[in-house]
């Protein structure tokens, strides 16, 4: 299944103006024979220089890159925790995403209203945190109730400490903080995994500038509001101006880098939030190169050998025998594979190996 952010925000702050951008930029489905595009859902590459320099390198015939889903999460508005509007709808999409890209208008327009009257990327992001912890808070409560009997009167060791770590969560929902900015011993783990609590799925908030702020985003007061409300709930901030999304996913290659440079930024918007997704998801890429194909691997980081070699297909790890690796980096240094072999940095790893991003790999299987 492929890795999904959902995107979400309130009315006209920009929301479905980056995922019509992201929707353009999609990438045929052909290229990726196991990925299902719904209408409310876009795919879209992951760019990746190392990954064209290796296209290069070995004359490949085909490039293709690592790639992320975004869904479009629509209907939120306030007492969706309750089931307003779309609400229930809102909460079980959001469920079923790895990250939330929370769009938060931080530009001023008196030609689009703004849903409260007035720009406030604060109040606008906790409207939308407060029903997640609306919901959450439920979760945990319901839980309780089923626990508390066990661990109080039954004494059950794994009811108290469930119970306990219930407890905490709650109060800190309660003071309207997200429980991701709680910090849990490793016992504690299985427990609020099990949870599946949206306030602990990571957040990134998107800042909608103007494109004349894009350059010095943090000159703009509304989004350095942002940076410091994100900084508190342990989320990240990605500056875009979804219009200019927009019109670059219009574009071809050479423009689009053309439009990027005379705007003063190495990279679109819209590659930003994704690598600090894949940043946040704690994701990291693998390459493969060679004649045929040069393709770009996508796998969690503290995998092994095998389990990136089951990446590929199952049958790589389950009859694994060895990997050959080199740095991408190493490349880089020495100039070409035959070098990095000179240079004794070409490396045969076995079943304990972990797989470090821009690793290049040639795995070795039988079956």
């Amino acid at each position: 299944m492929p890795l999904t952010a959902g995107i979400v925000g309130l009315p006209n702050v920009g929301k479905s103006t980056l995922f019509n951008a992201i929707t353009h930029s999609q990438v045929e489905a052909a290229n990726y024979p196991f990925a299902t595009i719904q209408p409310n859902q876009g795919t879209v590459e992951v760019t990746d220089p190392r990954l064209a320099d290796l296209t290069k390198r070995f004359a490949s015939q085909k490039t293709i890159y690592a790639t992320f889903e975004f869904t479009d999460i629509a209907g939120l508005v306030r007492g969706a925790s309750k089931g307003e509007g779309l609400g229930n709808q809102f909460l079980a999409h959001i469920r079923e995403v790895d990250a939330i890209c929370h769009v938060v208008r931080c530009f001023e327009d008196p030609e689009i209203v703004h849903v409260d009257g007035s720009v406030n990327p604060v109040r606008d992001a906790e409207t939308v945190n407060l029903e997640l912890i609306f919901a959450d808070l439920e979760t945990v409560e319901k839980r309780l109730a089923r626990m508390g009997k066990r661990a109080s009167v039954n004494k059950e060791i794994d009811a108290m400490v469930e119970v306990e770590v219930l407890e905490i969560i709650r109060a800190t929902l309660l003071q309207g903080i997200p429980a991701r900015t709680l910090e849990f011993r490793p016992s504690q783990l299985p427990v609020v995994k099990e949870l599946h609590l949206l306030t602990m799925k990571p957040t990134i908030y998107v800042g909608n500038v103007s494109d004349a702020e894009l350059q010095h985003p943090e000159e703009n007061p509304h989004y350095r509001a942002l940076v410091t409300q994100a900084t508190a709930e342990g989320a990240d901030v990605v500056p875009i101006c979804a219009q200019i999304e927009a019109d670059l996913a219009l574009l071809e290659a050479e423009e689009r880098d053309l439009f990027l440079r005379e705007l003063g930024v190495d990279e679109s918007g819209l590659d930003r939030l994704i690598h600090t997704a894949f940043r946040r998801l704690g994701l990291a890429t693998f390459l493969t190169a060679g004649p045929k194909e040069s393709r770009a691997w996508t796998f969690r980081q503290g995998m092994t050998a095998p389990q990136c070699a089951g990446v590929i297909h199952t049958d790589f790890e389950r009859g694994f025998i060895k990997a050959e690796i080199y740095s991408y980096t190493d490349l880089l240094t020495y100039g070409s594979e035959a070098a990095v072999k000179e240079n004794g940095r070409f490396r045969i790893e076995g079943r304990d190996y972990v797989m470090q991003d821009g690793d290049v790999v040639h795995f070795r299987f039988n079956v």
